[in-house]
This record gives structure tokens, C-alpha cells and sequence, in this order.
């Protein structure tokens, strides 16, 4: 006894007769255990410790429960005691025969499996949905693009997939995809600036110069680029070229700075505009198709090009298309190679 009173007074720890020493923590020693084991418990994955947890009870042993997971015994001991002891309360009463829930333990196994069961339904309905395409896509695309080569295959896409809601914004000016809420935005245009969204190329477009043959009836037809400048110019409000074209021909490149007396910013309209004879001007290849094919609109300068545009589909998530984008690009494609 006196060899533990004498450890008492030195190191402060509680000494229990019979000359056995047990030694206990001060407080300022528990406290600080319990601030470790909470913050080891919540850097622990909560879903795993609920599911060992819930394994333990229904199978009413720590060792099958191990057997069960793959893992060892200790550790579903440590982890229930880190748990117990980030709540304060005790889950588990055990001995060395029996093991039962306190009425902590019932409520924390009770809600356990309402979340787990409500998580598994969650990733079921998303694994069974991964290959269905259906839900709600948001697609947004120039306007002149989405008349006239969107809107085609737009019956037979939505016929493919009865279950799929569609919403198709045209605008021509470039959208906040995020803020608007679209899946998938289509621009077309010669290099994508830099950010967080991901642009897939898709195609490309040519871009050709038009007039109607009424024009250039009345008109002297350009035989050079220089000559475009004694023109009428009909310019699309919106283009990165609206006032510089840069031809690319058999001499190399040539650049004109140009002033178009008439700006629209509707690619058909300009093209309805160049049909009726009121001028040159460029149109993309999906606009003016249609038109040169019936020899409404005739190639000028037909050895010379402004640069190609390309077709980006621009999504906001880097881990890859959800199905129904997927479908939707699909379908594109299949037009514009069309």
C-alpha cells in the first residue's frame, strides 16, 4: 500500500488496495479520448460502419458478421466502440455468451437500415436506368442548325425513345449552359475558348460565299477576292467574320475587311435575303444545301473558302454522356453525315 500511495501522489492515477495498481486517466486524458474518437469516426465511411453495425445485430455474432464482410473481428470491435463512443452512448451490452441491443442501439439499428435500404433503392433505380434512355434533356443549339437539321430527325429520335421529355432552346447567341439547366449545348464555332465545360467535336461545317444568279446578272461576278469589296455585303450579325473574311484558295490566304450594309442575325433569313438578290454573303454548308442544289443561290469565288467552322456538343460533366445525351449525339450524327 504504500508503494501505491506513493505512486498516487507522484503521478496523480487512483490506486486500489490489495497492492493491485489500477490506473486511471484524469479527465483533461478522457476528454481528449473522446475528441480523437469522434474525429476518427467521422472521417470513418458512416455507410460502411452502419452496414457492419447492422450485419453484427442480425447475425447476433461479431464473428460471423467478420466472415460475412471479409474483415476481421477486432476491427468491427474498434469500429463499434469508435462509433459508441462518437454518439456517447452505448449500442451493445456483450458478454462472453450473449450480446443485446440497448434502446440507443435499437433506434441507430432501426434508422440504419431505413437509410441503407433507402440508399441500395437509390442505386438500383440508377443502375437499372443507366442503359434506359429516358428523363428529361435539355438541349440548346443555334437556331438556323436547329431548323434545319435538328428539327429533321427530331420525329424518328422521339418515336426511338416514347419514355424521354424533350426541351430544345434555339437561340444563336452562346447561352449560360449551367445556369439554363441543358444537358447538352451545340456551338458551332472555329475554336472553343477555355473553361470548365466539355466540348466534343462532332463536325465541321463549310462555309462558302452566295449569291443569287439575279445578282450577279446585274452585277459583274467577282473573279478575284479583292473584288467582293465593290459588292453588296449581307452579314451575319452574330459570325466571328462578320466584317473580316479570310479566304483560303489557290493563292494562298487572303484577308478582307469589310463593312456589309445589311446585318442580320438569323442565318436564314440572310440566306432568304440572298436568294431575293439583295447582295454576297457567306452561308454554312447545312443553310445552303438546299438552296444550291435548286440553283436558287450560286458559289462565288467557288476556288475560295472561309475558314471551316467546327460542331462542338458541350456538356457540363467530365465523367462522361448520360445515356439520353448519348442518344441524342447519335442521332445527330447520323444527320450530319446525312
Amino acid at each position: 500500500m504504500g508503494a501505491g500511495r506513493a505512486l498516487s501522489a507522484a503521478s496523480g492515477l487512483a490506486v486500489h488496495f490489495d497492492a493491485q495498481i489500477v490506473l486511471t486517466r484524469p479527465a483533461y486524458v478522457t476528454e481528449w479520448a473522446a475528441v480523437v474518437s469522434d474525429r476518427v469516426i467521422n472521417r470513418m465511411d458512416k455507410l460502411s460502419v452502419m452496414q457492419a453495425f447492422r450485419r453484427i445485430v442480425e447475425r447476433g455474432s461479431f464473428a460471423r458478421a467478420a466472415e460475412d464482410l471479409g474483415v476481421s473481428p477486432a476491427l468491427l470491435s474498434r469500429e463499434v466502440k469508435l462509433l459508441e463512443e462518437s454518439l456517447g452512448s452505448t449500442l451493445l451490452t456483450r458478454t462472453t455468451r450473449s450480446m443485446s441491443l440497448t434502446d440507443a442501439g435499437r433506434l441507430y439499428y432501426d434508422e440504419a437500415i431505413t437509410i441503407l435500404d433507402a440508399v441500395g433503392q437509390v442505386e438500383s433505380r440508377i443502375r437499372d436506368g443507366a442503359g434506359a434512355v429516358r428523363g428529361h434533356l435539355r438541349v440548346n443549339a443555334p437556331s438556323s442548325f436547329g431548323q434545319m437539321v435538328i428539327a429533321p430527325f427530331l420525329p424518328r429520335f422521339l418515336d426511338t425513345y416514347p419514355d424521354l421529355r424533350l426541351t430544345l432552346s434555339l437561340d444563336d447567341r452562346v447561352v449560360d449552359m449551367v445556369e439554363g439547366g441543358f444537358d447538352v449545348s451545340i456551338r458551332i464555332r472555329t475554336t472553343m475558348p477555355d473553361s470548365a465545360l466539355v466540348a466534343r467535336k462532332i463536325g465541321t461545317v463549310g462555309q462558302q460565299i452566295f449569291a443569287a444568279p439575279a445578282y450577279l446578272d446585274r452585277h459583274k461576278a467577282p473573279k478575284d477576292p479583292d473584288d467582293i469589296g465593290q459588292h453588296t455585303i449581307v452579314g451575319f450579325l452574330l459570325a466571328d467574320h462578320l466584317t473580316s473574311w479570310t479566304l483560303i484558295g489557290p493563292s494562298g490566304t487572303r484577308t478582307l475587311d469589310l463593312d456589309p450594309l445589311v446585318r442580320v442575325g438569323n442565318s436564314l433569313v440572310l440566306r432568304d435575303l440572298l436568294i431575293a438578290g439583295h447582295g454576297i454573303g457567306t452561308l454554312p454548308d447545312f443553310v445552303s444545301k438546299g438552296p444550291e442544289a435548286r440553283g436558287d443561290l450560286v458559289r462565288v469565288l467557288p476556288d475560295w473558302e472561309l475558314n471551316t467552322p467546327e460542331i462542338f456538343a458541350v456538356t457540363a460533366s467530365r465523367f462522361g454522356m448520360d445515356t439520353k445525351v448519348a442518344a441524342f449525339l447519335d442521332h445527330l450524327g447520323a444527320a450530319l453525315k446525312a
